[in-house]
């Protein structure tokens, strides 16, 4: 009897998840390993001609209907009702959630509130999903998709990120062609605190022993055996040659004196880390006022957003070397304009080098604290905000899950005041001490070697086919 082919598809869904899967060397094993891969796109076709001869089949944009939103929605809002209890990040995501607004989805939004107030059992979140689901049947998307999958058939269909609305048709789809589904979960933080998943899969991917028993908790109807701890390709181009860049290329480049040492502080978008232009500003008054000996200052903004709200310190410390991620915008319309962002080569170059050659970084809670460690670089997480003082209440982070991890594991130093944050520099620089809590938080957060990850994260796969 003839073997059935194992035949691939890879769901990108967004900027992210083209640097992870495209520019990481994980084609390089799915190739190997699978008889066919076939790249389904939620970006532009055009953008894979430079990195890939694999087929691509750009998936029409799905816009979600006031009816797929509402149940989607009252999902999210019931699994974190469901979860609330104990979990200081959900709670909160509760709050942000809510809606004062007057309009339809606003007045909607207020209903979901009290309907889950009295239904939010995972048995009543799986009756949310089917009848989200049910929004799919008829519409001219999930025909288009249905399509596809009629024509591939694939052995397996493989998304690259588990929470993306607009991915549910496609899952939809699969599930009516009885094709296997596994998603990747996509960062550090999206269990702990995080909204319902765009859909159910039949398998799953995590970064380590950790994730699994946070999938675990707050997915009860998930079994352990459809889990497998891959570690996460969001690191491999770290110790990827072809991303390497010589120390000498990297201070010609930023135009940085190569006899200071080097400040890189990194910054989150303005929707949760509104403080970081005090945090530069703050570290660039010292450094003028010689409280911190003298260095190379680089900031990297955020790649998810316009660095416009950074105009004014630009133009205030024109020391300051500035670091804007080369991402491209590929599609501006569309619902979520941030996922439509691509990193170039160059890019992932320049933010390898910046990991490897600066002496500190600083940063408010983000995943950067993660990327710097993995080059045992000295991190410092100010939060000056609170409830109190007028501020941004960044010091609330403290209180979500994944943060707590950090805080406990004593691999990165949090300060909550300006004096704090100045001593903390000078100590940092004077002594990279910490790379022992540094090694086991990077050990807790990601279960598989990096140079090991993409061919784990295969074999995983194709044990599913």
């Amino acid at each position: 009897m003839k073997k059935k082919k194992s035949k691939l598809g890879l769901v990108i869904t967004d900027g992210v998840g083209f640097r992870n899967f495209i520019l990481s060397d994980f084609l390089d094993y799915a190739n190997q390993t699978f008889d066919e891969v076939v790249i389904l796109s939620c970006l532009p076709k055009s953008i894979y001609k430079t990195h890939t001869n694999l087929r691509v089949i750009e998936l029409h944009v799905f816009e979600e209907t006031f009816k797929t939103w509402f149940f989607r929605k009252a999902k999210e809002i019931a699994h974190l009702k469901l979860n609330k209890e104990g979990n200081f990040g959900i709670l909160d995501n509760l709050k942000a959630n809510h809606s004062k607004l007057k309009t339809t989805r606003g007045y909607a939004t207020r209903f979901i509130y009290k309907l889950t107030t009295l239904f939010h059992s995972e048995v009543t979140i799986q009756q949310f999903q089917k009848l989200q689901d049910f929004t799919f049947r008829h519409h001219s998307i999930t025909k288009a998709y249905s399509s596809i999958l009629e024509n591939e058939q694939f052995s397996l269909l493989f998304f690259t990120h588990q929470r993306p609305p607009y991915i549910a048709p496609l899952v939809y789809a699969a599930k009516k062609k009885h094709i296997k589904t596994a998603a990747f979960i996509f960062s550090w933080d999206n269990l702990a605190s995080k909204g319902r998943m765009a859909s159910n899969f039949d398998y799953y991917l995590v970064w380590s022993d950790l994730m699994k028993q946070d999938l675990l908790r707050f997915y009860k109807s998930v079994k352990e055996a459809t889990i497998k701890v891959v570690g996460t390709p969001q690191f491999v181009p770290y110790v990827m040659d072809v991303y390497k860049m010589q120390a000498s290329e990297f201070f010609k480049d930023f135009d940085l004196n190569p006899k200071l040492k080097t400040i890189c502080f990194s910054c989150g978008d303005i929707s949760t880390s509104k403080n970081d232009a005090l945090y530069i500003e703050t570290i660039a008054n010292a450094i003028k006022a010689g409280a911190i000996e003298p260095v190379n200052l680089i900031v990297r903004t955020s790649p998810a957003e316009d660095p416009i709200r950074f105009k004014a310190i630009v133009e205030k410390f024109p020391f300051i070397t500035w670091h804007f991620p080369k991402w491209t915008q590929v599609r501006p319309n569309h619902q979520e304009a941030w996922s439509q962002r691509i990193p170039t080569v160059d890019d992932v170059k320049q933010l390898r080098a910046l990991l490897e050659y600066s002496d500190l970084n600083i940063n408010m809670l983000s995943t950067m604290s993660l990327d710097f460690m993995m080059f045992d670089k000295p991190v410092i997480n100010p939060v000056f905000g609170n409830k109190d003082n007028g501020l941004y209440d960044d010091q609330r982070f403290l209180g979500y899950e994944h943060i707590q991890h950090l805080v406990n594991s004593k691999a990165t130093r949090v300060v909550k005041n300006e004096a704090a944050l100045i001593k903390a520099i000078s100590e940092c620089l004077s002594g990279n001490g910490g790379t022992e809590n540094r090694k086991a938080f990077i050990n807790q957060q990601v279960g598989m070697p990096l140079k090991a990850t993409n061919k784990q994260l295969v074999n995983s796969l194709f044990s599913w086919v």
